[in-house]
Formats: C-alpha cells, sequence, structure tokens
C-alpha cells in the first residue's frame, strides 16, 4: 500500500516546523554568521526527517544490535579523534562540520533497548539486569567525555523504556537508593572539578557573581529582562551584547524569553507540550510493542532534555552543557531528533494503514 499524504502526521510536522523557524529566527539575530551554518542544518534536518518517515519501523527492532555497537564505536572516536573544547571531548571534526557523537547515537541506542524488551510478556530480574549493564556502557562513554548532563539524559530516556516494558516500581526504588548511597563516591573521585563548581554555583550563585555563579545570574537576569512582551528581536540586552554565555545554544530558552518575552514563552511551552503529547498519543495507539517502547523512551529523551534545560536556565536546576530540543543551535542534537520523530511518523503512519478502514480510525486521531 503506498504512503498516502493523508497518513502523514501534519500536527507533529507542524509543531517541529514552528519550533525550528523560531530557532532559525533568534539565530539569526543572535549570531548571524551562523544563519546560513544553521538553515543548513534545518534543510538537512527536515530530509533526514522524511526520509526516516518513509522507513518501515521494524527495521530499527531488526537492526537493534548493529545499532547498539555502532554507537558503543561512534562513542569511542572523540576519545581517539576528538578535538577538546572547554576542557571536554565530545566532538569529532569531519571537513568543517563538528560532531557529537553523544546526540546522533541517542535514536539507535532507544531502538536498540526498545527491540531488546520488546519480546517480554514480564521482564525477569536477569533480564533486566542485563540490560541495566547495557545501558551502564554508553553512559560511562558520555560521562567520560566528560558530558554529565547528556549521560543523565541518555540514562533517563533509557529507565523510561524498562519502566515502560513492565519492570516493577521497586527495582527503581532499589536502583534510586543505590545512587544515592554512590553520591558521595562520585563526587569525591568522578566528578570533574567545573562540574563540583556548577553544583556549588547552583546553591549559591552569588557567592562569586563573576565566576562559577556567571552563567546562572546572566540566563535568569536574561529571562526576566524580556517581561511580558520581550525586549524585540536583537535588543536583548544580556544576549545581544554577550553578556550571557553560550546564549545561542545552552542558553537559548534564555535568548528566547528575554527577546519574546513571557507572552513568547507561554507560546514555546505550547508547542513544546503539543508535541510531547502528539508523541504519546502516537505511542499509545499503538499495537506493536517495539514501536510502543520506542515511543516512551523517545519522549522521555526529549522532555528531560527540555526539562533540565529550562529548568537551568531558569536557575531552578545545577548547570549542564545539554542543548533544548529544536530550538539550540547544533546540527547533532537537531539531527538526533528529527530521526526519533521521523521514526516515530512512520509508525503512525503504520498504525493509520491498519486502522483507516475501520471505525477506530476516527479514536486514533
Amino acid at each position: 500500500m503506498r504512503q498516502s499524504i493523508y497518513a502523514f502526521d501534519w500536527l507533529l510536522f507542524l509543531a517541529v516546523l514552528i519550533i525550528s523557524i523560531f530557532s532559525l529566527v533568534v539565530n539569526y539575530f543572535l549570531v548571524p554568521n551562523l544563519f546560513l551554518q544553521q538553515l543548513f542544518y534545518l534543510i538537512l534536518g527536515l530530509g533526514v526527517f522524511f526520509i526516516f518517515s518513509r522507513l518501515d519501523f521494524q527495521i530499527w527492532e531488526k537492526l537493534g544490535w548493529l545499532g547498539y555497537l555502532g554507537s558503543i564505536i561512534f562513542l569511542l572516536t572523540p576519545l581517539i579523534f576528538g578535538t577538546i573544547t572547554r576542557g571536554a571531548v565530545r566532538w569529532i571534526r569531519i571537513g568543517s562540520f563538528t560532531v557529537q557523537p553523544s546526540e546522533l547515537v541517542k535514536p539507535f541506542l532507544i531502538a536498540f533497548f526498545s527491540s531488546f524488551f520488546a519480546n517480554e510478556q514480564k521482564i525477569k530480574l536477569k533480564k533486566a539486569l542485563v540490560g541495566f549493564l547495557l545501558m551502564l556502557v554508553p553512559t560511562i562513554l558520555i560521562f567520560i567525555q566528560p558530558d554529565l548532563g547528556s549521560s543523565l539524559v541518555v540514562g533517563i530516556s533509557l529507565l523510561g523504556i524498562l519502566f515502560a516494558a513492565g519492570l516493577p516500581l521497586k527495582f527503581f526504588l532499589g536502583a534510586g537508593g543505590a545512587m544515592l548511597a554512590f553520591l558521595p563516591v562520585a563526587w569525591n573521585f568522578f566528578l570533574k572539578s567545573y562540574q563540583k563548581d556548577r553544583i556549588l554555583s547552583f546553591l549559591n550563585p552569588h557567592s562569586d557573581p563573576l565566576g562559577r555563579g556567571y552563567n546562572l545570574i546572566q540566563s535568569t537576569v536574561a529571562v526576566g529582562a524580556g517581561k511580558f512582551f520581550g525586549r524585540g528581536l536583537g535588543k536583548g540586552t544580556q544576549s545581544g551584547l554577550q553578556f550571557l554565555p553560550e546564549r545561542h545554544t545552552d542558553f537559548m530558552f534564555a535568548s528566547f524569553a528575554e527577546n519574546f518575552g513571557f507572552f513568547g514563552v507561554l507560546i514555546f511551552l505550547g508547542l513544546f507540550a503539543f508535541l510531547l503529547w502528539r508523541i504519546l498519543k502516537i505511542t499509545s495507539r499503538t499495537n506493536n510493542n517495539f514501536a510502543f517502547l520506542f515511543g516512551c523512551g523517545a519522549f522521555c529523551l526529549i522532555f528531560a532534555q527540555g526539562f533540565i534545560n529550562m529548568g537551568m536556565n531558569l536557575g531552578l536546576l545545577p548547570v549542564t552543557g545539554i542543548p533544548l530540543p529544536l530550538l539550540s543551535y547544533g546540527g547533532s542534537s537537531f539531527l538526533a531528533t528529527m530521526i526519533m520523530l521521523g521514526i516515530l511518523e512512520n509508525i503512525c503512519y503504520n498504525m493509520r494503514s491498519r486502522l483507516s478502514s475501520s471505525s477506530e480510525w476516527g479514536n486514533a486521531v
């Protein structure tokens, strides 16, 4: 059966497109020299979205192990060929572009763990432990780059798959208790000094306002400066005059708030919430276990990444170097998000193809 234009989830695509255009417009005023590069990422991302939306999602279930092994190898490349930026080795250079493997592997890790648990009616403890050990490998490789934020987001999305697959709550409570007991060890032996500084600056940013607390203070000032309707595009003091570090990447939400104000932020949050709702809608309607777990993993990843990024921009969470999905400048995160959404679009198509001739279709929209 040929894919019909009516089987395409235009509501999902419309939310993605509007947020992406917001990103393009704000980046044009913040970093005009990077506008063409961001436009290229947008066009490439849309192309990737449509390609993955036409590929049968069950391919990724069959290629699960290949995707996992490829992701592990790809995560090792920064340790060998990576470029050092601000003390971290997260990127590899390909021609004139830099690629962040920890972002691009996310959809394929979600696909692998979805396939790993897809055939389980009830997860046994042994299977859960094997899956948990497999989760630790990419999470640790991302953490040692070091990239605490991305390792947390990946860990949350993979735990979300475990929860959706039916692992009992007591397992998560036990794992949470073990993590709390491990925190003193992590603080003394695993966290880098700058990561400790970020946590301490979050607790009291004004103890060192020109040092470790600077980013957090400037971010909250930028958000507040936007007031209700914003200062106007390119007229923000914190973002426009570059008082706000990483104003187009990690702190893009603060720049957006300063330019568009509270009203603009409400529109963005509405679009972001609508996008998450469409993901849940597609996920809840599928009768394929792999598709269901993939949708849950994608939802957890996008939600966690957005929640953590906006939380740190508002001064509610410690500063972590993760972008805001679809809004922050950069190609790797944008492409990874578009791959996930493209796979979800194909899941939606397959679901609609089965229901289009029945009365169930009206309830699946």
